[in-house]
């Protein structure tokens, strides 16, 4: 129990990533490895080395040729767990991994108070008015965080010009 939750906080899933036409269960493991090291790889600056950090990868679910499968990955490290996920945001900027996505590992009461704060978010968004339009609402770390579209100086210079 104790070794799940350390093992929790180590570790990170990497959802939208293809499955390769490949029957051979081995190759395809060393393959998913390769993979996740990839995308781990594009998120870190060019000093680091946290792609050489991975102890393990596991694929949850079933093989399904061409489906896209959950990739479980286990750090060496919770202080490298952190940095990726600091970064993870340079996926979206990415042509070829603009569609995978990355997050902490969370137990089911965790991806439910995240679904709860998603949805509120997502209400919060609805509801803003014209000014407010310069922000939008996200979960981060999960809290629910103002995410401005542009800087905050620039935010209040647009609001004092229009008044």
């Amino acid at each position: 129990m104790v070794r799940d939750a350390v093992d929790k906080k180590k570790s990170f899933v990497i959802y939208g990533m293809r499955e390769k036409k490949n029957p051979n269960k081995f190759t395809r493991e060393r393959e998913e490895r390769e993979m996740a090291k990839n995308v781990i790889k594009r998120v870190q600056d060019s000093t680091q080395e946290f792609d050489q950090e991975v102890e393990q990868v596991i694929s949850l679910g079933r093989y399904s040729e061409g489906s896209k499968r959950l990739i479980k990955v286990k750090m060496g490290s919770q202080v490298v767990l952190e940095e990726i996920m600091a970064r993870k945001g340079k996926l979206a900027d990415d042509v070829d991994h603009k569609k995978i996505w990355m997050n902490k590992d969370m137990n089911l009461e965790e991806r439910e108070k995240e679904k709860v704060l998603r949805s509120e978010a997502k209400e919060k968004d609805e509801k803003r008015t014209e000014i407010e339009k310069n922000f939008y609402w996200r979960v981060l770390d999960m809290r629910l965080k103002k995410w401005y579209l542009k800087k905050k100086e620039e935010v209040v210079e647009d609001a004092i010009n229009q008044e």
